[in-house]
């Protein structure tokens, strides 16, 4: 009997063994991955139809699709408003269909463009760049311009730009990228920087490419980035047309004033505060009233310090800057005084181009050297010199430096006094230098520059960490700089004032130029790169008209 159960045992395990390696051998694999998009079968009505008049458009396909991200890659040109809508959003089906919400214009050619946000179902395979085109009219309008488009002040270049066309007629003006849609669009969504404008009719135009953040269609110069092309663009034309986009420094703007502390009130603005004049009046202010202004070091505020308190409940600011003029009523509220609190700018280690400074909460008022000492390792005193820096609030203690050294700096009481009368304690502070060897340093050398010209090390987010201004030939050299990856730009100062100044749209006038070395800079310690960059003699030649 058990020899009996053995061999059955021994017949159900052969068989599990046998039942094992045929599905071994013979399980599905699932095959290769899907790539191939789908396919269009038909359009009804017909793609590129003549005399449209249909309100619902369906494109049919061979296999089940959805739509991707179609917010952000449908171009509809000439933009409808309202805008069409487009199914299916969130499931799968075997056509897309269009329902036109808006009354069509005549004698006007359509192009739908769904870049690439008709995908499959199973592995999400687009179907690229997909156009269905109709006319109003008895024909279809074929003209196109090309071209490309690039940051005026920055290595790449934004995605989702929209390049568009305005008509010029006996209605434009300048102030139309403000309130109108326009004739016609595209998009270099998120994969290049070139564009085609397609299916134009003849004429004159306005090209303008717009970041446009908000989706609208219309240029809005707080939030939106701007490129265009000074001359008129006339369509059939041969030529290239590249635009670079940049930000516009802001129309001067104030915000509604904030209290923020006691003797400390907030005004937040846009634009160029250079020749910002401020003015408080109102009836009870006090014949002594003495005011600071300090920037804060992030955003666009400034500080309106007074002294003394003020007892009354409201008075009147007055904000001027060239043509700004601009009055606000503001209301005092009674909130305790910050006391000072005074730290270094830099601790530890100072690297040679850095000064030693100290900030605080509230104003600087003064200083007084005499109770300041600077010690070097050898317990020697240094020289030194202090400056006030009172906008944006530092009291600056300027000495030289030499390689690993090491400094004991030290300010006595009274040594800085406040903008309230407030004077410091005792305050100690420890700094030291790095070997020369720890360093790098780059020479830049130029060649077909055009005078001045400011040279920039920035890491890879394109902020500036090292910056020289070149008035004549010769070798660039930035020296003891901190060890890094850096990339370099050249900024054609065409009006010497020692900064870039982007364009504007209204004034017709074009970023200033910068160049950008095409590799990156290895900058290692105690290694001596040099880079040499040569540059166009000119700017490339705007298309003839």
């Amino acid at each position: 009997m058990k020899h009996l159960e053995l061999k059955n045992l021994l017949t159900i395990f052969i068989i599990i063994v046998a039942l094992y390696s045929c599905a071994n051998r013979g399980t599905p694999t699932g095959g290769p991955k899907d790539e191939t998009p789908p396919e269009v079968l038909r359009t009804e009505p017909e793609n590129f139809s003549t005399n449209f008049n249909a309100k619902e458009i369906r494109i049919y396909f061979n296999e089940y699709v959805k739509l991707d991200n179609l917010q952000r890659q449908l171009i509809v040109s000439p933009p409808m408003d309202p805008e069409p809508t487009v199914t299916p959003l969130g499931t799968a089906n075997k056509y897309v269909k269009i329902i036109i919400n808006d009354t069509l214009e005549p004698n006007t050619t359509y192009a739908i463009n769904f870049g690439q946000s008709i995908v499959d179902n199973n592995e999400s395979n687009p179907y690229p760049f997909y156009k269905y085109v109709f006319s109003t009219g008895t024909y279809i309008d074929s003209l196109k311009i090309s071209g490309n488009i690039a940051s005026a002040d920055a290595r790449v270049t934004d995605q989702f730009v929209s390049v568009m066309l305005y008509e010029i007629d006996s209605t434009y003006s300048d102030s139309i990228i403000y309130k109108e849609r326009p004739r016609y669009i595209t998009n270099t969504l998120d994969s290049l920087t070139t564009y085609t404008l397609e299916n134009l009719k003849e004429g004159k135009y306005l090209l303008v490419a717009v970041k446009d953040k908000n989706s609208n269609y219309k240029y809005e110069q707080r939030s939106d980035k701007i490129g265009f092309y000074e001359g008129i663009v006339n369509v059939p034309s041969d030529s290239i047309y590249n635009v670079k986009i940049f930000k516009e420094v802001l129309d001067f703007e104030v915000f509604k004033p904030f209290q923020v502390s006691g003797q400390k009130i907030g005004i937040p603005y846009q634009g160029d505060r250079k020749n910002l004049n401020i003015e408080i009046f109102g009836d009870s202010l006090p014949d002594n009233l003495e005011t600071r202004l300090t920037k804060d070091k992030k955003t666009d505020t400034l500080y309106y310090w007074y002294r003394p308190k003020v007892e009354i409940d409201s008075a009147k600011f007055r904000f001027e800057n060239l043509t700004y003029v601009d009055t606000v009523k503001y209301r005092f509220r009674d909130l305790p005084r910050d006391s000072m609190q005074i730290k270094p700018l830099y601790s530890g280690s100072l690297d040679f181009d850095k000064v030693f400074s100290l900030e605080a909460n509230v104003p600087f008022e003064s200083i007084d050297e005499r109770l300041i000492t600077i010690l070097d390792k050898d317990s020697l005193p240094v020289s030194f010199a202090t400056s006030l820096d009172t906008l944006n609030n530092y009291v600056q203690i300027r000495f030289e430096l030499v390689e690993e050294g090491s400094y004991e700096i030290q300010a006595l009481p009274n040594a800085v006094t406040s903008f309230f009368g407030e004077v410091n304690d005792t305050l100690n502070y420890s700094i030291r230098t790095k070997a020369y060897s720890d360093y790098s340093n780059v020479r830049v050398i130029l060649n077909n520059a055009v005078y001045p010209m400011i040279l920039q090390l920035t890491d890879k987010m394109e902020v500036v960490k090292y910056e020289k201004f070149a008035t004549a030939s010769g070798p660039v050299d930035f020296d003891l700089i901190t060890p890094g990856v850096y990339y370099l730009r050249v900024i054609y100062d065409s009006n010497g004032n020692r900064k870039w100044d982007s364009g504007n749209y209204l004034e017709k006038r074009q970023p200033e130029r910068i160049s950008f070395y095409p590799d990156e800079i290895e900058a290692r310690a105690n290694w001596d790169p040099i880079i040499e960059f040569n540059l166009l003699q000119t700017s490339p030649d705007p298309p003839e008209n």
